[in-house]
């Protein structure tokens, strides 16, 4: 199931758009996106490690079923990290369009 996919709940729906609209908001204010991620990602841990935690199956059935579902839906949820160096190649990107405006 893809945040992408209209076969989301309608709840999953409403919040993927509200949380569009509030990327939104920030765009262009890199702290503010920043605050954002470090929100998502605090609550993917807190429902990983307690609501999801508890429900982890606890038999061979529930546990094949829920391993189909990993594999045919796209596999486990991860948030990412970016990596320092992309931001240096980032810097790097801007440093030589500053140069290259400035000759």
């Amino acid at each position: 199931m893809s945040v992408f996919s209209s076969d989301l709940p309608e709840d999953l729906q409403q919040l993927t758009q509200r949380v569009r609209a509030t990327a939104e908001v920030r765009e262009g204010d890199c702290i503010a996106l920043l605050e954002l991620l470090r929100l998502l990602e605090s609550l993917h841990f807190e429902i990983r490690d307690t609501l999801f935690r508890d429900a982890l199956p606890d038999n061979r059935q529930r546990l094949y079923r829920l391993l189909r579902d990993i594999e045919q839906e796209g596999g486990w949820p991860y948030i990412k990290r970016m990596q320092l160096l992309a931001l240096l190649e980032h810097l790097d990107e801007e440093g030589n369009e500053v140069v290259k405006e400035d000759v």
